[in-house]
């Protein structure tokens, strides 16, 4: 199993030009289920020898371990993408995973910080360094593009107009948009460019570590945890909240969803319609607090 592995890995980075992260995914899911068949059946098995019946065991194993619901939708998809690609190659002659469906999620409502919380928040960090400097840089950037953690670390400087403020951002599935990332956030990058050291001229991000190099995701995830904490807010919001928040301020100000799922880079208008339903939730509230008949 593990050639054929290896081999589908390959094609998502050669022919998909999947990017590290997504490949590191997928390689991190497809462990876990080969894991479970060496300690549920001995051995990692022929793919070709696997039926509907054992997926639909490793799918029940999954729930029993205690995994988060949108986890196990997410290994399910990492396999049925495996079986697809083997389908299509030759090496397995029916798909047994094609009916393997997906536990019910819980519908959740995605955390907010409130206008007043994210300038807080910007507020907070302190400006006597230059890393400081470039992390007030960074999250204005981060909520004022509504931009993934991810497409914030990808951004180069090239990427950047300043002058119009627009920046070239790469989504998901390399997809590049045009977005809009505000006077604030312009201000705060021509302050960080000043200061900004790369290791050497082939490194072209826009937002580098203290050694020169491009940032990671779970670098910035750090330093929001450290800020939240300095401006006494929640520890438990994430760089994907400001991308949350940003959504809502949006269209609690009356954009209209169209152009926030452009914004977004939503590919479909339902993904963004989970905002319609936060609005709706914080009007909801807003009327029980403040109405006196409520």
């Amino acid at each position: 199993m593990r050639a054929s592995v290896q081999s589908f890995l390959n094609h998502l980075r050669v022919e998909r030009q999947s990017s590290a992260h997504t490949l590191r995914s997928y390689e991190d899911d497809l462990a876990v289920f080969e894991r479970f068949l060496k300690d549920t059946f001995g051995d990692a098995m022929d793919p070709a020898a696997l039926d509907a019946q054992r997926l639909r065991r490793y799918s029940a194993w999954l729930t029993g371990q205690g995994y988060a619901a949108s986890t196990v939708a997410r290994r399910l998809a990492s396999l049925r993408s495996y079986f697809r690609f083997l389908r299509r190659s030759g090496d397995v002659q029916a798909d047994p995973a094609a009916g393997l469906r997906n536990p019910k999620q819980p519908k959740r409502l995605p955390k907010l910080l409130r206008i007043e919380d994210v300038v807080q928040l910007l507020d907070a960090i302190p400006l006597d360094t230059s890393l400081g400097v470039r992390d007030r840089a960074m999250f204005e950037t981060l909520y004022g593009g509504g931009l993934r953690v991810g497409e914030l670390v990808g951004l180069d400087v090239g990427d950047l107009d300043v002058e119009q403020e627009l920046m070239r951002v790469r989504g998901k599935g390399r997809r590049e948009r045009l977005s809009p990332i505000g006077a604030m956030a312009v201000y705060w990058i021509r302050r960080y460019l000043t200061s900004r050291v790369a290791r050497d001229v082939s490194v072209r991000a826009l937002f580098l570590n203290r050694y020169g190099d491009r940032l990671t995701s779970r670098s910035v995830g750090r330093l929001l945890e450290e800020h939240l904490a300095r401006a006494g807010l929640h520890g438990d919001a994430s760089p994907h909240t400001l991308r949350h928040s940003f959504a809502t301020h949006l269209l609690d100000r009356g954009a209209d969803l169209r152009s926030v799922q452009e914004l977004l880079g939503h590919r479909n208008l339902t993904t963004t319609q989970i905002y319609t339903h936060v609005t709706r939730e914080r009007i909801l509230d807003i009327y029980h607090e403040a109405h006196p008949r409520a």
